[in-house]
């Protein structure tokens, strides 16, 4: 009960309210004049810089989905160019594969009729060799065996025939 009398919890005083009034007035106006500026100032530079990275972040973004398909059309090509390399490196090694095989066709044939003009060269030489050698014994054995009967001259014409009859044989 002493709260009732004499100043209690619910009791007004006009002078202290008066005073409060004019207190919360001038805290109103020192906080107005000096401090709100302040704070306003500063909460526009913040949303300012807010609203710069923001845009700024937009324009990497753009700047980076830009670069990204740039990169993707780069590698396009790329690829692109890749596999016409790969086709005309494959052209070329089966033309290069082509071009040797026949070259080593070609000297493989040049070895065999080489080897051919070779081998009747020699079959000429040892057929003119084996007819000179048995021009000689066919001379020699008739000369023995005809010594007394022939003469010089019918020994020559004798072995001229027989050659030609060998040549046509």
């Amino acid at each position: 009960m002493l709260l009732l009398a004499g100043g209690g919890f619910l009791s007004f005083d006009p002078g202290f309210a008066l005073w409060e009034l004019v207190t919360l007035i001038l805290f109103i106006f020192v906080v107005s004049k000096y401090a709100v500026p302040y704070l306003l100032e500063a909460l526009e530079e913040r949303e300012s810089r807010i609203k710069e990275s923001l845009e700024s972040a937009e324009e990497a973004l753009k700047r980076a989905e830009k670069i990204s398909e740039d990169n993707e059309e780069a590698l396009r090509k790329a690829e692109k160019k890749a596999q016409e390399i790969r086709k005309e490196a494959i052209k070329e090694a089966e033309m290069l594969r082509a071009e040797r095989l026949e070259k080593s066709k070609e000297e493989a044939n040049q070895m065999i009729e080489q080897a051919r003009e070779t081998i009747e060269q020699e079959k000429k030489r040892a057929l003119m060799e084996l007819r000179d050698e048995v021009a000689k014994l066919a001379v020699q054995s008739a000369s023995k065996i005809i010594d007394s009967e022939l003469d010089e001259q019918k020994n020559s014409k004798l072995v001229d025939d027989f050659i030609k009859d060998i040549s046509k044989n």
